[in-house]
């Protein structure tokens, strides 16, 4: 294990003085922390010391304190993106790159293979699309003259020499398949217009480069003095630049977590598989620490915990004085915009349409103290139209004041004298008395664990005030009475719906699990079914429910291919089910009749599928 120091200029000093030993005193805290696992997707990183850890902070004016392994060479992964980024703004200009990749936080995972739906862009440089982008513009003779410009660049921000670790590089272009479907993503959307192997095999290379964590500490104190090198005095990049730079790692460096580190570190920083992690507090710091052991974010466990511990202790938040002013509306839309992942009928669909904006979601992030709750309030007193239900969800939220309860409380009884329910995305009860209040037996609202319980909350409301008079919502059907028999003849029908057989399945059962070869057609004639799907962390999510005159199996039936998905009855269902063998005989006892099924089970299920993902699109974190 590497020992403790202080360096000025470069030079060892004795590891003496108060931030010394806070560093050091920091690092022992966090040293018997062996939770976490190694990044074994890419072999090479499984290979790793796995409780090798390293602190380090270094200051604008040349100040190194460290304790720990300082000098263990590891590859930057993902804490390349910041750098290579301000190399092709560099390059090309802040204009052209904004062309190209915006900088929105998605709040979704580093390795998502998506675009922005409108404007098709990665929706921002930190996530790896958007550095797959980024590594497209850099700008060379060839290929090899591209990467060494990006490693040239990134040894000016260190201050040395730096390299790429040829059996990282192999081990990951060997394994990197989902960021190779990224890059052909890329070009196919006219995002980056060169060969998508080359941009991905630039991007596998600058992911690559060894580094230590005295270096990362340095590369993030030549951001913090604006671009800079305090040690070698090299300018590594304009001042307007950094700015930007720190800009888009402040809301988008830390994925998924970043309204989280926003909140409770509160400094631009950048992670990486690796088991690195780059803080930087502009004007005054920046500090490294290293630790492969990661969480379920692709983080540090250690990483996070020490930049935690010391923008604690150190008052390193960069909004440390003026935290009364966060804005607490991350974003707001309706029902219309966002809709829940229950599959609903083209009537209910189409009542939705039109009423959908009477229902709307508010996420907050940051601490709720009065200015944020003030703002939450007036927006919503603000909204144009008539409200039948209001969703605060909370999961985003810090620290939630006395005032702020107040406020929502009275907000809560003033929508309540309107009609407008409100509900509460708050699973930890952040709201403490205010969340316990609306119970499921209490008219004015609702507690929900997640965003898409609460969203399908809002639209039943919608249906229940808005869907037509005498409608029955999802009465119960007979087999030749379901969508998928209804356009046969009637002699035609008959004939197919004695082949069905007749189940009935408790709630909560499960009907089919996951990886199961095909099972038969099944037709819903009453209830729910709901289709759902784990995460790497072993939480469950629903994908979709599909109610009352809907079907499912229809691909693995078709393709011959295993249920993708576990489904289970959300309610009571009664199921009608074509067994495999009678589907098959079909073929040979009545073709024609097998002919118009088939389209008509095609059309539903592309009809299924493509409400699955828009639902999955609007709703990606839930």
């Amino acid at each position: 294990m590497g020992s403790s120091v202080a360096e000025t200029r470069g030079t060892a000093a004795t590891a003496n003085g108060v931030v010394a030993r806070i560093i050091d005193e920091t690092y022992r805290r966090f040293r018997s922390d062996t939770s976490g696992e190694l990044a074994d997707y890419i072999p090479e990183l499984a290979a790793v010391q796995p409780d090798s850890f390293g602190v380090c902070l270094a200051t604008a004016d040349g100040r190194i304190y460290g304790s720990g392994d300082l000098e263990t060479a590891f590859t930057i992964q993902s804490i390349s993106k910041p750098f290579t980024y301000a190399l092709a703004l560099a390059d090309r200009g802040t204009a052209e790159v904004a062309r190209r990749i915006d900088v929105e936080p998605t709040g979704e995972p580093f390795y998502e293979i998506s675009l922005d739906s409108r404007t098709q862009r990665p929706r921002n440089p930190m996530i790896n699309a958007g550095a797959i982008a980024a590594a497209s513009l850099i700008e060379g003779r060839d290929a090899a003259d591209r990467f060494a410009r990006i490693r040239r660049s990134y040894s000016r921000f260190a201050g040395r020499e730096l390299s790429m670790n040829e059996a990282v590089y192999a081990s990951e272009a060997r394994t990197g398949y989902r960021n190779r479907a990224i890059g052909y993503l890329l070009r196919g959307a006219g995002i980056i217009d060169i060969d998508p192997d080359e941009a991905v095999d630039r991007y596998f290379r600058q992911c690559s480069i060894d580094v230590t964590c005295r270096d990362l500490a340095l590369m993030a104190a030549t951001l913090a003095n604006n671009g800079v090198n305090p040690l070698t005095h090299e300018r590594a990049l304009s001042g307007p630049l950094v700015e930007q730079v720190l800009s888009v790692m402040t809301t988008c460096g830390m994925y998924d977590a970043a309204g989280d580190w926003v909140t409770t570190v509160g400094l631009p920083a950048k992670s990486g598989v690796g088991g690195g992690i780059l803080a930087v507090l502009p004007g005054q710091i920046g500090i490294a620490v290293y630790s492969p052991r990661l969480d379920a974010h692709g983080s540090s466990v250690r990483g996070v915990q020490v930049c935690r511990d010391l923008s604690n202790r150190l008052g390193l938040h960069f909004l440390h004085v003026t935290r009364a002013a966060h804005t607490a509306i991350r974003t707001a839309y309706s029902v219309t915009e966002a809709p829940s992942r229950l599959r609903r009928d083209p009537d209910d669909l189409a009542v939705l349409r039109r009423y959908g904006d009477h229902a709307r979601i508010f996420e907050l992030h940051g601490d709720l103290l009065f200015a944020g709750a003030e703002s939450t309030v007036r927006a919503v007193e603000e909204t144009p139209g008539e409200l039948d239900a209001l969703v605060l969800d909370l999961r985003e939220v810090g620290d939630v004041s006395a005032v702020a309860v107040r406020m929502l409380d009275d907000l809560q009884a003033e929508l309540a004298a309107t009609g407008c329910r409100v509900a509460l995305v708050d699973p930890e009860a952040k709201l403490g008395h205010f969340s316990s209040s609306l119970d499921p037996a209490d008219p004015r609202g609702r507690v929900f664990a997640d965003r898409d319980s609460a969203t399908e909350w809002c639209e039943q409301l919608v249906l229940d005030k808005h869907r037509p008079p005498g409608e029955l919502p999802h009465a119960a059907l007979t087999v030749d009475q379901h969508p998928a028999l209804i356009d046969l003849g009637e002699h035609e029908r008959a004939r197919l719906a004695k082949e069905f057989e007749i189940r009935t399945v408790a709630r909560g059962e499960l009907i089919i699990a996951r990886d199961t070869p095909r099972a038969g057609l099944f037709l819903i004639l009453d209830g729910r079914v709901r289709i759902t799907f784990e995460d790497r962390t072993g939480h469950r999510h629903r994908l979709v429910s599909l109610a009352s005159g809907m079907s499912f199996g229809e691909i693995p039936m078709l393709a011959g291919v295993r249920f993708s998905n576990d489904i289970h009855a959300e309610t009571t269902v009664r199921l009608a089910v074509l067994p495999p063998e009678k589907f098959d005989l079909l073929t040979s006892e009545a073709p024609e009749i097998k002919l118009a099924l088939l389209e008509r089970l095609a059309a539903a299920a592309y009809a299924q599928s493509d409400a699955a993902i828009r639902a999955l699109a609007a709703h990606g974190n839930t």
